[in-house]
């Protein structure tokens, strides 16, 4: 490389040089704001996380306060009085006023409770349908057979996480609506699921026996 190229280079990298600093200069304020909002942003986060966990430990600090009574009537007041903060905390809040209310033989607040946490699209499937099955088995003597099919029926449905348990409960109001045929049957597919627990299956078995049925379905003649 010749004395005049390497010249050429060194002007040119000056040049550049100048270009940066004086852009630095002009836009270099951007760059630190960048750097407050990244490290500001870390820090919100985490003091939300620190303010999330503290609130849950609160909200279940209460909880296990209020539980402690041995008094339904007086659990059920202690839980009344909790407020939580979060969809997931207000759900596990109203299940558990359900179980006091209605061990304090207050039936319909329950039911009512059960159900607002049922209708709570912000929570998981299988937290609304738990809030379901207990809401159907606490009207069990109020609510007509007819209506009760139906909401069992959903909870029913293949790959619901209650679907067993509700066939059981299908299986019942088959018995108390005369068909024991049916309900023969269903708890034969209960027992046949490989889906089943062994409290389950027994439960479906003792039941078929009860009812006069064989646990397997006859084989057909052989023609």
């Amino acid at each position: 490389m010749s004395d005049t190229d390497s010249f050429i280079d060194e002007v040119t990298e000056e040049v550049r040089r100048d270009r940066l600093f004086k852009i630095l200069k002009r836009y270099g304020w951007i760059g630190g704001v960048a750097v407050v909002l990244i490290v500001g942003g870390a820090a919100l986060r985490e003091y939300n996380r620190a303010q999330t966990e503290a609130a849950a430990q609160a909200l279940g600090d209460q909880m296990i306060a209020a539980l402690d009574s041995d008094d339904s009537a007086a659990r059920a007041n202690a839980l009344d009085a909790i407020t939580a903060e979060t969809a997931g905390g207000d759900t596990v809040l109203k299940l558990l006023q359900a179980g006091a209310l209605a061990d304090a033989g207050e039936r319909a607040a329950a039911v009512e409770r059960l159900n607002a946490a049922a209708s709570n699209g912000e929570m998981p499937v299988i937290y609304r349908h738990i809030a379901t099955f207990k809401a159907l088995g606490l009207q069990q003597d109020s609510l007509p057979i007819a209506d009760r099919r139906i909401q069992f029926e959903a909870l029913a449905q293949p790959g619901a996480p209650l679907a067993l348990l509700a066939q059981e409960q299908l299986a019942l109001i088959d018995i108390e609506d005369g068909n024991a045929e049916g309900a023969i049957t269903r708890l034969r597919d209960i027992i046949a699921s490989a889906a089943v627990t062994s409290d389950l299956k027994d439960r479906a078995s003792q039941v078929i026996v009860a009812l006069g049925g064989a646990l397997e379905p006859a084989a057909a003649p052989e023609g």
